[in-house]
């Protein structure tokens, strides 16, 4: 033990010392400045109090972000809050030329000068020459906002500033500032929507500047807001040699004066080329004397990462496995005899059997008490195993949610193994929704309640449990009703937990139900909450429109639901995917296309372009949020499988399963 200890210490040591010259070059050529505060804008109209939730998650908000600019993460967005109506949206965004050293001290300074600039703001905004900073109690992630913008004379005009040629300089900043709006717009970095040039105007006279917005936002309303911030300038600048035209989505900076680091955006210049007859001499020398120590380092570095990289494997290893019996051990009072089970269900008899699956049969049974449960008994030929069921036992007992089912107990006995759950009455969605003769029972303020329900239920596992979790396997069969036809989302059995900071994850067994998974995740085994925000957008096109993603034949218009949802979309023909039924208790077209629209922002090929589950409530909820125009989804039936293979895979789940992630918190 020791000695392993001395190892890890001394890997530790070498490390910092490899990297000590560097880091010390680096800060020793950035002095820390103060950063130059421009304007804010804390929108009075709306305030909170001192000591409110609000206030709290607030705070809350501005600490993360503020905590937040490293390496090149010079854009960062946020949340904070759990309820809903007190939920804060916050981001920012450091000037695309700035050092991360320069870009940390001006969030920092933003996040304490911001609450002492806007202490009862519930929506604020802070500028400064290096960054930008805000907080909202309504989502402003991928949503462009030109509303009161700053335009402000740049910190350098004076009363002797403006130019004597303005019609002359006019013309040059026109084209100089259309032509920066374009060129970041379209910038190639995605995660910098940056540009920077210079013009000369005279011999002795050059103009400086810059536009920059927020990469969350698509080609066209970055090109809006930068339209919107020009049209500024005849008005508040004109003839000015300097100038600052500040949007909460994107801004303009031009000057008479080099404000930005130019040498970002110039490549060095070639190093001079050594003395004639001496070329061969100096590479002889840095051979001989660079390339042992490189060897050594990079030996050394290598050993370091195997011996560390074997101890967490190891250690993640034993947390897993002790993390999982300390579990089942403080849940021993959950713990049912078999003996009961068999009596709740008389003997597991047919005419209680609820479903059955790959997994094995649900029944119905009742308690001496006389409490009715549903007792989930699975298969020994399931793809189900031990750890499986150990997986889904540790997960939903922890877990408390109106919107998700609740376990009861759990039985392991022999080969018997048997989930024991609240009793749900109404079955599944699918069995009512898809059913033609039953699907009228659900009108259209009950399909908002579900949709709603669901959308509660998935948020309370990506944000609000106190694991993160991803379902992987969210579907109408997997989502029950109870008696008020309230919705359930049930079977974890293929959920994933999450670590604090993990943001997704990779496997090689892909498990769910063909026709609901995300691209990334059917195609390369990635997952992460947006895999959950794409099945969700599925499910919600098929409550709306009262047909199977899969149900469609080669002789249909569409291979699936989403292509043909996608379809009718571009040709104006939304409408024609309502449910028929629905129209007797909805009267309002404008509610379906904006549920629509929802569903295919969900369902976008791109995940980074899918909402989270939280905006989708909003969006749900709050019909005065405007929303953007959904990218093409993915079709991933007709790019891997034939039509006929969709139509048998898609009827069933691939009942392989995988153990959940049990990180150290």
């Amino acid at each position: 033990m020791k000695m392993k200890t001395f190892s890890f210490k001394f890997c530790s040591i070498f490390l910092r010392l490899v990297v000590l010259g560097a880091l010390v070059t680096l800060h020793a050529s950035e002095a820390a400045t103060t950063p130059t505060y421009i304007s804010d804008d804390c929108k009075n109209s709306t305030t909170i109090t001192p000591n409110s939730t609000y206030a709290s998650n607030r705070n809350a908000l501005l600490s993360k972000l503020s905590s937040n600019p490293s390496g090149d993460n010079d854009f960062y967005y946020a949340t904070a809050g759990r309820e809903l109506t007190n939920l804060v949206f916050g981001l920012f965004l450091c000037r695309g030329d700035v050092t991360s050293p320069i870009c940390q001290d001006c969030v920092v300074n933003a996040s304490k000068e911001i609450q002492r600039r806007c202490p009862d703001g519930k929506e604020a905004v802070i500028w400064y020459e290096e960054c930008l900073l805000r907080y909202s109690s309504q989502p402003i992630f991928a949503i462009l906002d030109t509303t009161e913008g700053k335009y402000l004379p740049g910190l350098r005009n004076d009363s002797n500033s403006t130019v004597t040629d303005n019609d002359q300089f006019e013309l040059l900043l026109g084209s100089m500032v259309n032509t920066l709006a374009i060129d970041a717009a379209n910038a190639h970095m995605q995660s910098k929507k940056f540009a920077a040039s210079k013009q000369n105007f005279t011999g002795s006279e050059t103009v400086y500047g810059l536009a920059q917005c927020t990469p969350d936002l698509s080609v066209a309303d970055c090109s809006k807001c930068f339209r919107s911030a020009i049209a500024a300038i005849s008005t508040c600048c004109n003839g000015q040699r300097s100038a600052r035209l500040l949007l909460r989505s994107c801004y303009i900076m031009y000057d008479s004066e080099l404000f930005f680091n130019e040498s970002a955006f110039q490549s060095p210049p070639p190093p001079p080329p050594p003395p004639p007859g001496k070329t061969k001499k100096l590479l002889i020398v840095i051979v001989a004397t660079g390339v042992p120590v490189v060897v050594t380092a990079l030996l050394v570095v290598m050993g370091c990462l195997f011996i560390r990289r074997r101890a967490r494997k190891k250690y993640n290893a034993l947390i897993t496995q002790e993390s999982a019996a300390n579990d089942l051990t403080r849940m021993e009072s959950l713990q049912f005899d078999f003996k009961s089970i068999e009596n709740a269900t008389d003997k597991f008899a047919d005419y209680n059997m609820l479903g059955k699956g790959g997994f094995g049969e649900v029944y119905k049974g009742t308690l001496p008490n006389g409490r009715e449960i549903a007792v989930k008994r699975l298969s020994k030929s399931s793809g189900q195993g031990s750890l499986e069921f150990k997986n889904e036992v540790v997960l939903v007992a922890k877990l408390q949610h109106r919107n998700l089912v609740r376990l009861l107990g759990f039985c392991l006995d022999g080969d018997e193994r048997i989930l024991v759950y609240e009793y749900v009455p109404n079955k599944s969605l699918d069995y009512f929704l898809f059913d033609p003769e039953k699907q009228g029972q659900l009108n259209w303020p009950i399909r908002c309640n579900i949709i709603e329900g669901i959308a509660r239920g998935v948020i309370y596992l990506h944000e609000d449990s106190r694991l993160k979790i991803i379902h992987r396997d969210l579907k109408a069969s997997n989502i029950l009703l109870d008696k008020k036809m309230n919705p359930k989302v049930s079977d974890f059995g293929m959920a994933k937990m999450f670590g604090v900071d993990q943001t997704q994850g990779n496997t090689r067994r892909i498990v769910g139900t063909y026709g609901y998974m995300a691209p990334e995740y059917a195609m390369g085994g990635l997952y992460s909450i947006k895999s959950d925000v794409f099945s969700f957008g599925v499910l919600l096109l098929e409550i709306l429109s009262g047909r199977r993603n899969t149900s469609f034949h080669i002789t249909d218009c569409a291979l699936s639901l989403v292509a043909y949802a996608w379809q009718l979309w571009n040709e104006g023909k939304a409408l024609d995917l309502v449910d028929s039924c629905l129209k007797d208790s909805c009267h309002d077209p404008n509610k379906f296309l904006r549920y629509i629209q929802i569903g295919l922002l969900c369902v976008q090929e791109d995940a980074i372009l899918r909402p989270t589950m939280s905006s989708v409530v909003l969006m749900l909820k709050s019909e005065a949020l405007s929303l953007s125009q959904p990218e093409r989804p993915a079709f991933i039936a007709n790019r891997h499988t034939s039509h006929q293979e969709i139509i048998a895979l898609s009827s069933s789940s691939v009942n392989g399963m995988t153990v959940s992630d049990f990180l150290p918190r």
